[in-house]
């Protein structure tokens, strides 16, 4: 029987005594990021109910930064997109380093200081993963999150926690499986007859996107039915930011 596992403040592999900051600095970016790319995407049916990620965030993808990280860097990307919500929501003014969407590096550097991985995984090309993703978000912003686990999407308990959170917080879920190892963001969720479909926000787009409709029309925004989610493992991370 699949069950969800419940809430995830801390963790013990995880000091909890406050590591020494990382400086996150400001970015400079070649082209301009697309931002709130979920809204240019309507929902999959006219009929039942659509939830949305409310607040803005910036679609971070392979390369988007000059970082040639195709093929490895998926979870990071997702990361970025989430801490890109957070940081807007919370309506942070500029010049504190916590105002900063981290870089690949920057976030391989939090990991190491918080004793969660050895010195050389600063430079590499290690993924991460959601559980990896919570530690950074608890460094930046010691904010709670709720990690779900299930041995596939498709419960009923896992869909309606997820349902529950998009409309108590409308915040931002990044997501990996264990055989489905493609990390991504869900910025929305829709209930209807047709059944139940996911938003996702897909970082694996590589190049310079002219549009937000490039985006959408290559799959990489797109709203995926339950039923086509590989059969895996899922860990989901909840950010818990009203």
């Amino acid at each position: 029987m699949t069950t969800c596992e419940g809430d995830t403040e801390r963790d013990d592999a995880v000091d909890q005594n406050r590591p020494m900051r990382v400086t996150i600095v400001a970015k400079t970016y070649n082209y301009h990021l697309h931002e709130d790319v979920h809204l240019a995407l309507p929902p999959p049916a006219t009929d039942g109910e659509t939830l949305y990620t409310r607040g803005c965030f910036s679609y971070f993808h392979y390369g988007c930064d000059g970082t040639q990280d195709a093929g490895w860097g998926c979870g990071y990307r997702t990361l970025q997109s989430a801490i890109s919500w957070i940081i807007n929501k919370r309506g942070t003014a500029n010049g504190e380093p916590d105002h900063f969407v981290p870089s690949i590096k920057e976030i391989q550097q939090m990991l190491v200081s918080i004793g969660d991985k050895s010195a050389p995984f600063v430079g590499s090309k290690e993924w991460i993963g959601t559980l990896e993703e919570f530690y950074v978000i608890d460094v930046m912003f010691e904010l709670p999150c709720k990690i779900l686990h299930s041995q596939q999407m498709g419960v009923d308990q896992l869909v309606e926690q997820i349902r529950k959170y998009f409309e108590e917080y409308g915040g931002f879920i990044t997501m990996g499986g264990m055989s489905d190892t493609a990390s991504k963001g869900i910025a929305g969720i829709h209930q209807g007859p047709r059944g139940i479909f996911l938003l996702i926000v897909d970082p694996h787009y590589v190049g310079v996107p002219a549009s937000k409709q490039q985006i959408i029309n290559q799959g990489f925004v797109r709203w995926m039915h339950i039923n086509e989610f590989q059969t895996s493992s899922y860990n989901l991370c909840l950010i818990l930011q009203r």
